[in-house]
């Protein structure tokens, strides 16, 4: 199964003091998604943004917005995120205890479900909830600071991970160093979601940003070839 190739730069590299304008000229540039970073100097030791941030930059795109909780505990602030108007929001498998009942509760606020693994967190830990999933991230550094360098390691993961998935309407995503040059290793591997945060906002507005998504899709597209 072959899941169309997205792009989703993470809005925790932008400029945060002109934060509707990134979202907006990323988009513009041709990025299908927004990721949405949310730390909480807990669970990850950085603090980053929450809902009233998001629901503010809502009208700012009719993209995707997909929301990537670093917090713990997550259960209780998931309606939050979900009013604020994500459209997928995705739990760490390591943050709580029941990770069924988090990807239950989120469907239930009619949102699509992931969840999301660290680099040393085994895929045996999603094997028994699949069906209750939309997305799987894998994380491809140690999450909590933008602009570290990839962890080669990963990409026997996500292969392995792809194979999991199978035919199963799960997208695979990928989050942490992800650039041209390693685009298209993730892609060869089965990833359809590729987050880049410093490789795009290194530029400065819709042209800038427009070719670097081109750029990093162009790679992918050739890793998947």
């Amino acid at each position: 199964m072959t899941r169309p190739l997205k792009i989703a730069p993470s809005i925790l590299a932008a400029d945060f003091a002109r934060l509707g304008q990134e979202v907006s000229d990323v988009t513009e540039a041709g990025a299908e998604w927004v990721h949405l970073d949310v730390m909480d100097g807990h669970f990850v030791p950085n603090i980053s943004f929450g809902p009233a941030v998001i629901k503010a930059l809502r009208p700012h795109t009719k993209a995707v917005f997909d929301c990537h909780l670093m917090i713990a505990p997550a259960d209780p602030y998931l309606a939050a995120f979900a009013d604020a108007g994500c459209d997928i929001i995705t739990v760490h498998a390591e943050a709580g205890p029941h990770l069924h009942r988090s990807l239950q509760s989120i469907r239930a606020l009619g949102k699509k479900a992931g969840v999301s693994l660290n680099p040393a967190t085994p895929l045996s830990v999603i094997e028994h909830v699949l069906d209750d999933l939309d997305l799987i991230l894998i994380m491809s550094v140690n999450p909590g600071f933008g602009g570290q360098k990839y962890i080669p390691a990963m990409t026997e993961k996500i292969a392995k991970t792809n194979l999991m998935i199978g035919n199963r309407p799960i997208e695979l995503e990928v989050d942490g160093g992800v650039t041209v040059d390693t685009a298209p290793h993730v892609a060869a591997a089965g990833a359809n979601v590729l987050v880049a945060g410093s490789a795009i906002f290194k530029g400065a507005g819709v042209d800038d940003y427009r070719k670097t998504v081109e750029a990093i899709r162009e790679a992918a597209e050739g890793g998947r070839r």
